[in-house]
């Protein structure tokens, strides 16, 4: 081209506009939830955490599907994107159940009248936080295949315990309050602005998540790459 120019490929502009997107989506969210969203009569205005911490819990839902799926493929593909894949999952996987371990005791403190209990959702939740810790430990060299194969066992083994949080919730309950966005027969138990608020809500920490993963994941290929480069050097240098 002239000039000496390069064309961009359009993929490149995806990072732009999908920014403006989840910034956009994260702004109404926040309007929705603080303005637009009735106050709750019995919780009063601590129940607008609900917003965050749901919409935390599935994103990390799907977070750690997106590690099971991926784990998978690579055991049996054997090929480091998947690799990467699931160990940038992983790692939003536990700064998004951070947030639910966070904002669940910030909003139970009023009602229960405790900041912890070992109730069976809330402790298989802190399992499912300290599972995926550990993969993350087991993937700290990304350059040995035989850890990261034993991590994608892990984070598919570890996946069981998602079903069983959901299953806790439905059918274990202790403290914790039953599901309210979806009821048993397809119903809700959110008044129309409250499920347009949660529906914002999980879109924005959606958008947020797959902007976070396509990041998450460059930074991977590139330390991958530099650390076999350094291995090269290393047997290049020392034998």
């Amino acid at each position: 081209m002239a000039g000496g120019e390069k064309k961009r490929h359009p993929l490149s502009l995806w990072p732009g506009w999908y920014a403006t997107l989840t910034y956009v989506a994260m702004v109404a969210a926040l309007w929705c939830i603080f303005v637009y969203a009735p106050t709750e009569k019995a919780q009063g205005i601590v129940q607008r955490i609900f917003y965050f911490h749901v919409s935390s819990a599935m994103t990390m839902f799907v977070a750690f599907f997106v590690v099971f799926v991926a784990s998978i493929i690579y055991l049996w593909k054997h090929a480091d994107w998947w690799d990467q894949t699931a160990m940038s999952a992983a790692e939003l996987g536990v700064l998004f159940c951070t947030l639910v371990l966070i904002t669940g005791p910030i909003w139970g403190r009023p009602i229960w009248g405790v900041w912890w209990t070992w109730d069976p959702t809330l402790t298989l939740t802190l399992v499912l936080w300290l599972i995926y810790v550990a993969y993350l430990m087991l993937r700290a060299d990304a350059t040995d295949p035989r850890r990261a194969r034993f991590a994608a066992v892990l984070g598919i083994v570890g996946f069981i315990d998602v079903p069983l949080i959901r299953w806790s919730i439905e059918k274990w309950r202790n403290l914790h309050p039953e599901p309210v966005v979806v009821q048993s027969g397809g119903t809700t138990g959110l008044p129309p602005a409250m499920m347009l608020t949660f529906l914002v809500s999980l879109a924005a920490f959606l958008l947020l998540f797959v902007f976070l993963l396509r990041q998450r994941m460059a930074v991977a290929r590139r330390r991958h790459e530099l650390e076999v480069l350094r291995h090269k050097v290393d047997e290049a240098l020392f034998g």
